[in-house]
């Protein structure tokens, strides 16, 4: 397909419709541990979801929370959403309630599909709320009566390619994420310029990855890319770990592999790791976070699987510098990937010299809308054809990119934005705990973690015993992701000249 896209496209049509209409509705699409589905059986499942949401009361532009495991519903229901002209809003299904919440009052969706052995919190969430969306539970007896119901038979809504197709979230220094809204036209843009012109997906490819669908890096390359060219996505809702990802290799045989930085920690840190079998990879990617050259270096000893580390945003949806097959650089992102411009710039928006740290610039044709609700962030951070990102980075005279940190307080952990103030609230709601700072600390392998930093109350014992009662505490209320790896207690905070908390001193030890 040639770029721009057609004035007409929705993206069911491009990743999924077009498919069956090349006579490819008996290849494989999706791989579980159940086993396989055709592109057909997708289709079919799609088209029943889409005209399920139709039947109770969905209308074309408005918003569904999409809350659900890995696995063939998910699919079915991403791509039957977009089919009815509804917009995809995809949230982690392990969520608590009053994040929920936050996600029901900031998006003003119609409908969430949630999974009924884990609805609980989502109706809890919903409590009094005046607009709460209609919650539809996906493996329920009721929905399971409407889907069987359904019609085979669904044109997609005729969207624009400028339309609103999907959120993703970016962070933000509230620690409130914001709602970046992609339009059609970015989710063909990057298949054809990273995952088509990078990756080189073919039909023949198998993927697999260690984050879940609802993550936007993961819809890319274990979703759409595949279902691009009529390959294979693999699919398992577990928790992964490193021993169960060998073993999804070993059962799935993927060839391309999406991972994160500190998976790769986890899978060289398992016991008999080079012993393991992924001789079916061809690559694996690394996204999310930055990669240690260190971590690459072992990486590439003891699997020998070419690792491409890359970085994409929100708001470009997907990734956009990246090291290359046979053109690897360990310590550095790669180079920009063809179609993109990325500028290093000054907090004035000047452009700076070859080797520079600065803030990245970023255009190209998958550039966001905007943030949702978000004008005056929008303003700040759409600037004309330009999204000014707040990473750091540098970019030499070869065009090699380097990462250098945000420039905000934000922490990137496990792949994900995480504000400190978030965090340290949650922190303050434990009894035991006076004050608090959280800092990014690197570990042993040169990733970042959250540490806390707590002046307990008064008559408070101090001590392991109270570390995993704090972290605990945060793992009940927080993304598990977000608990503090470590809780250090300090009889007081060192502090700057102005009597702020000095919060490189404790990152610092």
């Amino acid at each position: 397909m040639t770029l721009p896209p057609p004035e007409r496209l929705n993206v069911s049509e491009y990743f999924l419709g077009d498919r069956i209409a090349e006579g490819h509705e008996g290849r494989r699409a999706l791989l579980t541990d159940a086993g396989a589905h055709t592109y057909g059986d997708v289709q079919t499942l799609a088209n029943r979801y889409g005209n399920a949401l139709r039947a109770a009361g969905l209308r074309p532009e408005e918003r569904v929370l999409l809350a659900l495991p890995d696995g063939v519903d998910f699919v079915g229901a991403f791509f039957g959403i977009l089919r009815a002209g509804g917009v995809v809003i995809m949230l982690n299904p392990q969520l608590g309630a009053e994040q929920i919440r936050y996600f029901y009052a900031y998006s003003g969706a119609r409908m969430a599909l949630v999974d009924a052995a884990g609805a609980a919190p989502f109706h809890e969430a919903a409590g009094d709320m005046r607009h709460a969306p209609m919650l539809l539970e996906v493996g329920g007896d009721a929905f399971a009566r409407e889907l069987a119901a359904a019609t085979t038979e669904l044109d997609p809504w005729p969207t624009h390619r400028d339309d609103p197709a999907i959120w993703l979230f970016s962070g933000g220094t509230t620690g409130h994420p914001k709602g970046v809204v992609q339009p059609h036209r970015s989710y063909v843009n990057t298949t054809v310029r990273y995952g088509h012109g990078i990756l080189g997906i073919t039909p023949d490819d198998v993927t697999l990855s260690v984050p879940k669908l609802f993550f936007g890096y993961a819809t890319g390359i274990n979703l759409l890319f595949p279902f691009s060219v009529g390959a294979t996505a693999a699919l398992f809702p577990e928790r992964c770990t490193a021993e169960t990802l060998f073993e999804k290799i070993e059962a799935f045989r993927p060839t391309l592999l999406v991972n994160v930085p500190t998976m790769v920690s986890h899978l060289l840190d398992h016991p008999g790791a080079a012993r393991r079998d992924l001789s079916s990879l061809r690559l694996s990617t690394s996204a999310g976070e930055a990669l240690p050259e260190e971590l690459h270096r072992r990486w590439n000893e003891t699997f020998g699987v070419p690792l491409l580390d890359g970085l994409g945003t929100s708001e470009m949806w997907h990734i956009f510098i990246s090291n290359r097959p046979g053109d690897v650089r360990p310590g550095t992102l790669g180079k920009v990937v063809p179609g993109y411009d990325v500028e290093v710039r000054d907090d004035d928006g000047r452009a700076l010299p070859p080797g520079e740290v600065g803030r990245m610039w970023v255009r190209g044709g998958s550039r966001a809308i905007g943030y949702w609700r978000h004008h005056d962030k929008t303003l700040e951070a759409f600037q004309g054809a330009w999204y000014a990102s707040g990473d750091m980075i540098s970019l030499d005279a070869e065009g090699w990119v380097r990462y250098r940190g945000r420039a905000d307080d934000m922490l990137k952990v496990s792949g994900r934005w995480l504000s400190p103030r978030e965090l340290e609230d949650c922190l303050l709601g434990h009894p035991a705990v006076r004050e608090v700072a959280v800092v990014g600390v690197e570990d042993e392998r040169g990733l970042v973690k959250p540490h806390a930093f707590v002046v307990a109350a008064d008559g408070v014992e101090a001590g392991d015993a109270l570390e995993a009662e704090i972290q605990a505490w945060v793992r009940e209320r927080l993304e598990p992701y977000k608990y503090p790896r470590r809780v250090r207690f300090l009889e007081e905070f060192p502090r700057t000249h102005l009597g702020k908390v000095d919060r490189g001193k404790l990152a610092r030890g």
